[in-house]
């Protein structure tokens, strides 16, 4: 799933591309993935975009007038520019939003951002919201950097595991399994200790971590070309997706995996827990 890094990013360059432009239109092109009916995407018709910035992992995308579009693209939505608009419909479109220059966008041949999803799930969703109106925005928690953030890991009595605590939008937004697995190797900590179970010296750490993981990962994203069209995004991750391979510390040991339903954790044993090995839940079953 694209998280902060990759979503900051890709916000830089399609406000680089975008701003000034003005919308011609707004193809709904998987019917389930508009989540409001009130203003319709023709209300954007004709308006033009002032930005396109990001909250969380949603791109925000404001136009004259007030109207915000947000897009959310789950774990396997993807933005292709292009340059010019094409009419087809690749498999698992979501929707393709055509911009022009000119007062009602009608000059030269424009652009498009093409919004796709791979894989089976069509979980991808975009809002139009009028003025005032938060949407999915509404609620979200402190974004790592931000001072606000610093003050909850700094006093936060939680009881959850840290690796939920990271992934929970409404607790600290920005940060998914991939990064969260990077951030808490990097502060050493097991990804079972809860806020409430550190040290002042740990929390600190976590604050540290999480500054420097999404700081290096977004100038890593920064020099990547075009919109955000890759099937797969892993590979740029130190310990996410990489149980069985060593640690990339020197400490000698291997990457390890904890298993759910839908996802893994990976963590190292010596770096984080003390050279404990988690119990992988899915093989615990297959071995009963």
């Amino acid at each position: 799933m694209p998280e902060l890094p990759e979503m900051q990013a890709l916000a830089e360059r399609l406000q680089a591309r975008l701003a000034g432009l003005t919308l011609r239109r707004a193809d709904l092109l998987g019917f389930s993935s508009l989540k409001t009916y009130d203003p319709s995407p023709d209300a954007l018709k004709g308006h033009r975009l002032l930005s396109v910035g990001r909250r969380a992992k949603y791109l925000v995308w404001e136009f004259e007038g007030g109207t915000r579009m947000v897009l959310h693209l789950s774990q396997a939505g993807r933005v292709d520019l292009e340059d010019p608009p094409k009419k087809t419909k690749p498999r698992g479109s979501v929707a393709r939003f055509v911009f022009g220059s000119g007062d009602a966008g009608l000059d030269g041949p424009g652009v498009a951002v093409l919004v796709r999803e791979h894989g089976t799930q069509r979980k991808a969703s975009w809002w139009v919201l009028a003025p005032g109106d938060e949407g999915p925005l509404a609620g979200l928690g402190p974004e790592p950097g931000s001072a606000a953030f610093a003050a909850l890991i700094r006093t936060s009595d939680s009881r959850r595991h840290l690796t939920t605590d990271l992934r929970d939008q409404h607790v600290v937004s920005g940060i998914g399994r991939g990064w969260g697995d990077d951030i808490l190797h990097r502060a050493k900590l097991s990804p079972f200790a809860s806020l409430r179970s550190l040290t002042g010296e740990q929390r600190e750490a976590l604050v540290m971590a999480a500054t420097e993981v999404l700081a290096e990962a977004l100038e890593l994203e920064r020099g990547r070309a075009g919109g955000l069209s890759e099937a797969k995004l892993g590979g740029r991750f130190r310990v996410h997706g990489r149980a069985g391979e060593p640690c990339p510390t020197p400490c000698g040991d291997t990457l390890r995996r904890v298993s759910f339903e839908s996802y893994e954790m990976a963590y190292c044993p010596i770096c984080q827990t003390g050279g404990k090995v988690l119990a992988d839940r899915r093989l615990s079953r297959l071995l009963k």
